[in-house]
């Protein structure tokens, strides 16, 4: 007696239905998945399609990009174009850029500007050693240095006849401004805030109650007042409380207002990265024989730090943008020239385009920020999904 064999042949599986996968099968999931997301999706579609075709014809399609004189940005009656008029911020990016800073000066902040990338290209470069300390020493040496170049530096050759009697020919920090400044400040903000930042919301954990109550109440003190006010106390009040005879320059004043209140604010998101380490972390070190500062600096920090990533950037952003309150100590930094670039007697009426290319510029570098902060996470694995 034989026992029959039956032999299946695997058949190829069928695709997917048409209506679950590819770009039919997004919408219907993401957009169409409901009647009330269906209703919300045709609504945002009617309202970008009566907003977008509007601001695309003044930005770009009738704009006037070509010219260098008001005339071309005017009908024959005198009234103005119906597009944007780009040749007025070409003709005063220089002073966009540069503030008050003297014409012949300016290759002054173009040099600290290429020494600040040529210092920060080793920090971009994976496989140059020790990048930690190349963007350690770019930190410290490119406002040292940029303040240099800014404020005054022999003049080859001298081209005015104050530059015979002074060769170190000096330029005022009231000159100071543009995106220079802009830059200037949120820099020095963004690389000495960060370690004070470490500094107190490690000193808040600390087990001493004396070093504890400090950073306590100066963590408290700065954040409860607003950015505004300190710029308003640095530059009217300070000078009040000091000796006879002794000043400090308006942008220093504004510079340490601006880290210390930055540090208040990292000092804050630091400490939340720290208690999300596992205690099991700090037992491990101790079990290992660290010292505090080793155990900090080689197992707690760079795990709290990584945790953190998305908070530090936020407040980057937050300073980066907070550097037009500035305007408050009389300075001009890129938005306040932009503001009194709207002044010129020549380009008056043309404000718009000015703030327009202001939002733009912010919008750019944040933008940016934002999305190296994501690939710094996904670099380290902080959580942030491929």
């Amino acid at each position: 007696m034989s026992i029959a064999t039956v032999s299946f042949e695997p058949k190829p599986s069928l695709p997917p239905p048409v209506a679950t996968a590819g770009l039919l099968g997004w919408l219907r999931a993401n957009l169409f998945s409901s009647w009330l997301n269906a209703a919300f999706t045709l609504a945002t579609l009617y309202l970008l399609w009566r907003v977008l075709p509007p601001i695309f014809d003044w930005m770009i399609a009738e704009a006037v990009w070509v010219g260098d004189k008001t005339e071309e940005c005017k009908n024959a009656d005198e009234t103005r174009k119906g597009g944007a008029c780009w040749i007025y911020v070409r003709a005063r990016v220089s002073g966009f850029m540069y503030g008050l800073y003297p014409y012949d000066l300016r290759w002054r902040v173009d040099l600290a500007g290429a020494v600040a990338l040529a210092l920060m290209v080793p920090v971009f470069i994976k496989a140059m050693p020790y990048r930690a300390i190349y963007g350690l020493a770019a930190i410290l040496l490119v406002p040292a240095l940029a303040s240099l170049l800014f404020y005054g530096w022999y003049d080859f050759p001298p081209n005015v006849p104050e530059a015979q009697t002074h060769p170190w020919r000096v330029v005022e920090t009231a000159k100071w401004g543009g995106l220079s400044l802009t830059l200037l400040i949120a820099w020095v903000g963004i690389g000495a805030s960060l370690p004070i930042g470490v500094v107190l919301a490690l000193g808040r954990r600390s087990k001493m109650p004396i070093v504890s109550a400090l950073c306590v109440g100066f963590i408290e003190l700065w954040r409860g007042v607003p950015l505004i006010t300190v710029m308003f106390m640095s530059s009217v009040m300070l000078p009040l409380f000091l000796p006879e005879g002794v000043t400090f320059d308006k942008l220093l004043r504004a510079l340490i207002g601006v880290t210390l209140f930055s540090a208040a604010y990292l000092a804050e998101v630091v400490r939340g990265g720290l208690q999300a380490i596992p205690r099991g972390q700090f037992e491990a070190a101790s079990a290992l024989g660290l010292s505090y500062p080793k155990s900090m600096a080689l197992i707690v920090l760079p795990q709290a730090l990584k945790i953190v990533i998305p908070g530090i950037v936020n407040s980057f952003i937050g300073l980066f943008k907070d550097t037009t309150l500035v305007a408050i100590i009389g300075m001009y930094d890129f938005l306040g020239a932009v503001a009194l670039g709207n002044a010129d007697p020549k380009w008056l009426g043309y404000a718009v385009e000015g703030y327009v290319f202001a939002a733009l510029f912010y919008f750019v570098f944040c933008f940016s920020m934002s999305r190296y902060s994501l690939a710094l996470e996904r670099k380290l694995n902080t959580g942030h999904k491929r």
